[in-house]
């Protein structure tokens, strides 16, 4: 009887540190263990993850094409600062989205919805920063891009402050958008290639009207812009009107080469993206991307690469971040 009782007694104590260890290791797995990111991260415990953000992403995106360049271009934002943490959707007086780069982003309300969907499916589970990753590439491959895999277990961030915000600028020269890649260990390959980006999408008339009007000062256009293309600029953002351009002329809504081929061509608004082509290490990927160079690259390949690489820029994990009931709130 006693021996019964002490084997029984065993059992039970190892059966209990069984269930605490692995309610231990849920637990971890919830909040991100400490581990990186990776592809199937929620594998049981949020099967349906990626087919709710898209479908979600995809009914806003087919209402309001726009979307889908704001999606991408918030996520580019919210990883440069603090990292892909989810924190350029906080709300606040002083948070990231007040800062000037931010207040002309949209898609906050996508994002909201998928959480609010995600929430009533695996409540507590889906972190605000995963799911901004998730609808990214979904508006890529919405606008006829290549699909890529994503890793998932990113936390969001608890800190959001506009003077934290220092983005990469329309001005700036090639050797500062290496420095300023660099420091979030992007490569110039991954610069050139996220640049190509601006496939989609629009820039405010604000930010490029003085190379087309008054270049530094002298009252012509930038002499480096193709001359026939000024006009075609200056119609959509006069001195005195407009209020946004495309980026890629003519394609703005599809994901493609469209806007690389144009960098060649100096027909394109940004000065950050012109001076992409003068630059001899630059224009040598630029033309392996678009074949013109050996050995060639693929850019949806290479784009899906290099978004995967700036998805885990510092990323949040074990007790660095938090899951967000609501991704424009603290909890």
């Amino acid at each position: 009887m006693g021996r019964g009782y002490n084997l029984l007694f065993v059992l039970v104590t190892f059966l209990v540190l069984v269930a605490a260890v692995t309610a231990q290791g849920n637990r971890g797995s919830n909040s991100g263990g400490g581990r990186r990111p990776h592809v199937g991260f929620y594998g049981n415990r949020c099967r349906n993850v990626e087919s709710i953000v898209r479908s979600v992403v995809q009914s806003h995106v087919r209402s309001i094409p726009a979307n889908a360049p704001g999606i991408l271009r918030m996520h580019f934002h919210d990883c440069f600062v603090h990292g892909c943490d989810g924190s350029v959707l906080l709300a606040g007086n002083t948070s990231e989205r007040t800062a000037v780069p931010n207040r002309s982003l949209r898609g906050f309300e996508v994002i909201e919805e998928a959480k609010a969907r995600l929430e009533k499916a695996c409540p507590r589970t889906v972190s605000c920063a995963d799911i901004l990753t998730l609808a990214a590439r979904d508006a890529v491959v919405l606008t006829g891009g290549q699909r890529w895999e994503v890793p998932l277990g990113r936390l969001d961030g608890r800190i959001s402050q506009a003077s934290d915000v220092n983005l990469p600028g329309p001005s700036d020269s090639v050797a500062k958008q290496k420095q300023d890649f660099a420091a979030k260990t992007l490569n110039t390959l991954d610069l050139v290639t996220l640049v190509g980006g601006h496939t989609i999408g629009t820039a405010g008339c604000g930010l490029v009207r003085g190379r087309f009007v008054n270049f530094n000062g002298t009252g012509q256009p930038d002499p480096s812009i193709d001359p026939s293309f000024v006009p075609l600029i200056l119609a959509q953002c006069p001195q005195n009107g407009g209020t946004r351009v495309e980026l890629d002329e003519g394609s703005v809504d599809k994901f493609d080469t469209s806007f690389l081929r144009k960098v060649t061509s100096s027909r394109v608004v940004l000065q950050s993206d012109l001076v992409l082509w003068k630059d001899p290490e630059t224009r040598a990927i630029i033309e392996r991307l678009l074949g013109l160079r050996r050995p060639s690259l693929r850019f949806g390949t290479e784009f899906g690469k290099s978004m995967v690489k700036m998805s885990l820029i510092e990323v949040k994990t074990g007790s660095d971040g938090e899951i967000r009931r609501v991704c424009s709130a603290i909890n």
